[in-house]
């Protein structure tokens, strides 16, 4: 029930919204937006979310920044809402410059925004940053009875910080008989709950029972759940029997009204104080839903954002493709030209070529098999390794980009025996690169904990380098999940001065005695040398391995 004050407020700032939008869309609003808000109050998100998306494409093409920073508020605040904190404030952050301080049109979704911005950051444990941006919402924010709850958020995010001196010097500002009964039960409990933390001997009991007795004759269930919550805190030392009675209240009516953060907080408090039997109970029912809702809100955050990564990439393909279609014509004529005088030189240089390589066909033909039996150890046993590590570990694996992945695999090794270049293309963001490298082998046993991975480490690495790195890393990890038994694996990444060093170390069985050189161990020691690197493996003290890698920045 930590979050309720919050979402209250959030739900009236929502509300808020939809009413300034509705009243101020113009005649020709785009059939994209009118269609997220049904389906928004129908309750499909993800389809809500997709189509504020592409209504927020086309405002920008008619420079409606206005009603575009509309769309993206209305995103984050149901990115939010779902469990994506990180994603709720990247949104609030990217709708800021859309709207101007000094409008009064503007106003409530700046109220709404800065709201949303507040309560991502509180769900992500940032109270002071929670309490900057609820000040700022504060500021924005014209009605009384607004201005007490914001007032209340700000106060409970002291709390939650530990700052309960700051947070009952506000309640006790807006602690008052306010025409809203609701709003006046909610401070009154938290108020009382705050006094209690910072003096556990203050008697709150008849504060907690005034403010749920309004709350039972208002029939406010969500306000019900939280004075059980604070009733069960209270009691939790001195009377657990009574604890316990209040936890069973909480948990009875959180899963009538079908809260989950409020059902998990409850069973984590049935478990402390039942008896062993209902104690078992209760604990799977709270693993569970844990599971359950972590699942729930994994495939929400990676949804909003696929949404969002699949209209940009068909937004750039169309432009790409309309750049193209103006410049063909342009190109045909010098085409032909080149097509025409570069037959000529085509005939004269391929009699010559042919001359070279009938000389160096034995050499090539000795380089070539070496080349072939290392891409085969790199691109197919390697890459199909780590494809059936996802497989087997990730249940939630999206089935098309295991289809692209496995067609990537059978092209690279169709082609396996020609030149490959693609290392040009890790110049582009290496440090995720390495990320998802090393992530695609963690698995619910195994756990890989990464330090160091910086965009700054690789500034000034070649992709020569990148390239040979990520085979040297991919070869450690794959012989990690063949053979250390590890749980853990941590890989440190440093500077230092003109080199890099990464140091790799498990908790796995380590090297066996008399251990012989396979293939694996031979290309990674020959790609280190390739680039003017060592590497060291050794047992460590404790069990486990412990490898040293060190490589200039430029070879």
């Amino acid at each position: 029930m930590k979050l309720y004050p919050f979402f209250i407020f959030a739900l009236l700032l929502f509300c808020s919204c939809n009413y300034g939008a509705r009243n101020s869309v113009s005649s020709d609003e785009n059939l994209d937006y009118k269609t997220a808000f049904q389906f928004r109050e129908s309750g499909k998100a993800d389809s809500a979310f997709y189509y504020f998306n592409q209504a927020k494409d086309a405002f920008l093409i008619k420079r409606d920044s206005f009603m575009a920073g509309k769309c993206l508020v209305n995103m984050a605040m149901i990115a939010t809402a779902h469990g994506d904190s990180f994603g709720g404030q990247e949104l609030s952050l990217d709708a800021l410059p859309y709207f101007k301080t000094d409008s009064l049109n503007h106003r409530v979704y700046l109220r709404s925004n800065y709201n949303n911005l507040g309560i991502s950051s509180f769900q992500l444990k940032e109270y002071r940053k929670a309490i900057e941006f609820y000040q700022k919402a504060l500021y924005f924010t014209d009605d009384s009875s607004d201005v007490l709850v914001v007032k209340n958020n700000i106060a409970h995010a002291y709390q939650q910080n530990k700052e309960y001196d700051k947070a009952v010097e506000i309640f006790e500002t807006i602690l008052k008989p306010d025409k809203d009964p609701e709003n006046y039960a909610r401070i009154l409990s938290n108020f009382a709950h705050t006094k209690w933390l910072q003096n556990p001997r203050e008697n709150i009991v008849p504060s907690l029972f005034k403010a749920l007795n309004i709350r039972k004759k208002q029939k406010d269930l969500w306000g019900q759940c939280a004075s059980y919550e604070y009733l069960s805190d209270y009691y939790l030392s001195p009377k657990p029997d009574s604890a316990l009675f209040f936890s069973k209240k909480m948990y009875a009516l959180a899963s009538e009204m079908n809260l989950p953060d409020d059902r998990l907080e409850a069973l984590k408090k049935l478990v402390m104080l039942s008896k062993t039997d209902s104690s078992k109970i209760y604990f799977e029912r709270y693993q569970n839903l844990d599971d359950s809702l972590q699942t729930a809100r994994s495939r929400a955050k990676n949804q909003f954002a696929l949404i969002r990564y699949e209209t940009e990439k068909h937004k750039a393909d169309n432009l790409k493709l309309q750049k193209e279609n103006s410049d063909r014509n342009r190109y045909i004529g010098c085409l032909i030209f080149l097509l025409i005088t570069g037959g000529i030189g085509t005939g004269f240089w391929y009699k010559k070529r042919k001359q070279r390589l009938q000389l160096e066909a034995e050499k090539a033909i000795r380089e070539n098999q070496l080349k072939t039996s290392k891409k085969v150890h790199d691109v197919v046993a390697n890459g199909l390794y780590r494809l059936m590590s996802a497989m087997e570990n990730n249940v939630d694996l999206d089935q098309e980009k295991l289809l692209d992945d496995m067609e990537i695999l059978y092209e690279r090794s169709r082609d396996i025996s020609y030149e490959d270049d693609s290392y040009n293309n890790l110049d582009l963001n290496f440090k995720d690169f390495v990320k998802n490298l090393l992530g695609s082998f963690a698995t619910e046993t195994v756990k890989i904990i990464i330090s160091g991975n910086s965009v700054s480490l690789w500034e000034n690495v070649t992709p020569i380098i990148k390239h040979e790195l990520h085979q040297i890393l991919l070869e450690l990890m794959v012989n990690m999940k063949k053979h250390s038994n590890a749980t853990q694996i941590v890989l440190r990444f440093t500077k230092d001065g003109n080199a890099i060093k990464i140091f790799y170390r498990d908790n796995g069985k380590g090297l066996p005695e008399n251990q012989k050189i396979g293939n694996g161990f031979r290309n990674t020691g020959n790609r280190i040398n390739g680039i003017g690197g060592n590497i060291n493996f050794v047992n460590g003290k404790n069990g486990g391995l412990e490898i040293n890698i060190q490589f200039p920045l430029s070879n």
